[in-house]
């Protein structure tokens, strides 16, 4: 009981560590948008713009986390596919697997892709 009540624990500060940069709004000074004008940066006040930022990048982040989980699966499915001894039935499902894996892959990818054209035609995202 009490080593599962750790292991939440630790999980539940893990998250937050992760989480806690995105709660962070700095509001820039004076001098913050004098050098980001003199570097050519692009100056605004305009919140929306934050939040569309924010959103980019958790989207962006959860897609990138399924296409290493759907890379994942390809491998366990090849290793499955290699430690089958030739049975047919583990042969089988190793394929049956990996096309699984691969449609996951192609479906991410196309996700990916689109998200990535909304993202920098529409909400101007670079």
């Amino acid at each position: 009981m009490q080593k599962t009540l750790k292991h939440i624990l630790v999980f539940i500060c893990l998250i937050g560590v992760l989480i806690l940069p995105y709660f962070v709004f700095a509001k820039p000074s004076d001098k913050m948008t004098a050098v980001a004008g003199v570097g050519g940066y692009e100056t605004t006040d305009d919140d929306s713009l934050l939040y569309t930022v924010i959103l980019g990048k958790v989207i962006s982040t959860f897609l990138s986390i399924l296409g290493v989980i759907f890379i994942f699966l390809i491998v366990l499915a090849g290793y499955n596919w290699m430690t089958a001894s030739g049975k047919e039935e583990k042969v089988n499902r190793a394929i049956s697997d990996i096309r699984r894996a691969i449609v996951g892959l192609v479906i991410i990818v196309g996700s990916y892709a689109i998200w990535n054209f909304i993202y920098t035609r529409f909400l101007g995202g670079s």
